[in-house]
């Protein structure tokens, strides 16, 4: 039989370990940006592109919390992967115009550096905040977006098509418009924020992969608990590789946070690319770096 004794000190260990793994979770793995190296082989590919590097993040959600270090540390992190291209999947901001430091952003995007530029999205929360001084964000910050566009890379007479859909939720995404403008020859890669939108994308039989983020991986991973809070459009495929149909599909798990400023189990994410030709299939290869 326990005595009050006993009780009494497992309840304050509980305790003691709740407030631990809330610590942890709030003040540690925020901060612990994970590297993702990634080689995809995509069946078009042009053989020029062998070794095509695409660095994806997104899912920011600047706000009072972010401090210019901590991205200027995200920015340095990007740049030391050497990308031929950077990708980056839309929530610059989360709510409140007021919370989203302009200048900071703009300062950061026109820090990252990759020969072949930056391509963005944008996400629900770029509509919800303020669309119009994100979207003058990104501008300003030297990045391409593609608003249901098609954006063409060459290397010879190769091509390398890189499209982006708008945003799923707010109901702006025209599939229509990105393949009327496609081309029928090369590889083609998708930025869609939402991932689940992959099922519609890959029913084109047209995009050899996708890439996404939006879901934070769940941002809250417990033991035990296989159902995670997700928002909606991201419930099917929440973080890491998939097949769909024949597209490859890549959730990235973002790099901010929203509601809470909580990650438990999954730490925010900067993913590597390596495009390779020829193989049918895609394979994944994964190396973390704290």
């Amino acid at each position: 039989m326990r005595t009050p004794q006993r009780i009494g000190k497992a309840v304050a260990a509980a305790a003691l370990a709740g407030a631990g793994a809330l610590l942890y979770a709030r003040e540690v793995e925020t901060r612990r940006v994970e590297v993702v190296r990634l080689t995809l082989t995509l069946p078009r590919l042009a053989p020029e592109f062998d070794g095509y590097r695409i660095v994806q993040i997104g899912d920011l959600h600047l706000d009072d919390w972010t401090r210019p270090g901590r991205l200027n540390r995200i920015v340095e992190k990007v740049n030391e992967q050497r990308p031929d291209l950077v990708a980056i999947m839309g929530d610059f901001a989360s709510y409140s115009a007021r919370r989203l430091d302009a200048g900071l952003l703009v300062g950061a995007l026109r820090r990252l550096s990759a020969p072949d530029g930056t391509l963005s999205i944008l996400g629900n929360h770029d509509y919800l905040t303020g669309v119009e001084l994100v979207r003058r964000c990104v501008r300003e910050g030297g990045v391409t977006e593609l608003l249901n566009e098609v954006y063409t890379l060459e290397r010879g007479e190769a091509r390398l098509h890189v499209a982006g859909v708008d945003d799923v939720m707010e109901g702006r995404s025209r599939l229509d418009l990105i393949l009327g403008r496609l081309p029928e020859e090369g590889a083609a890669i998708l930025l869609a924020h939402e991932p689940d939108f992959a099922d519609v994308a890959a029913a084109t039989g047209r995009f050899d992969l996708q890439l996404s983020g939006h879901s934070h991986g769940g941002q809250v991973r417990l033991p035990l608990f296989t159902r995670l809070i997700l928002p909606p459009f991201s419930q099917r495929y929440t973080s890491g590789l998939y097949e769909v149909g024949e597209m490859a599909l890549y959730t990235n798990r973002g790099l901010g946070t929203v509601h809470s400023r909580l990650r438990f189990l999954c730490r925010p994410e900067i993913t590597v690319l390596t495009l390779s030709p020829d193989q049918r299939k895609a394979a994944g290869s994964l190396t973390a770096e704290a």
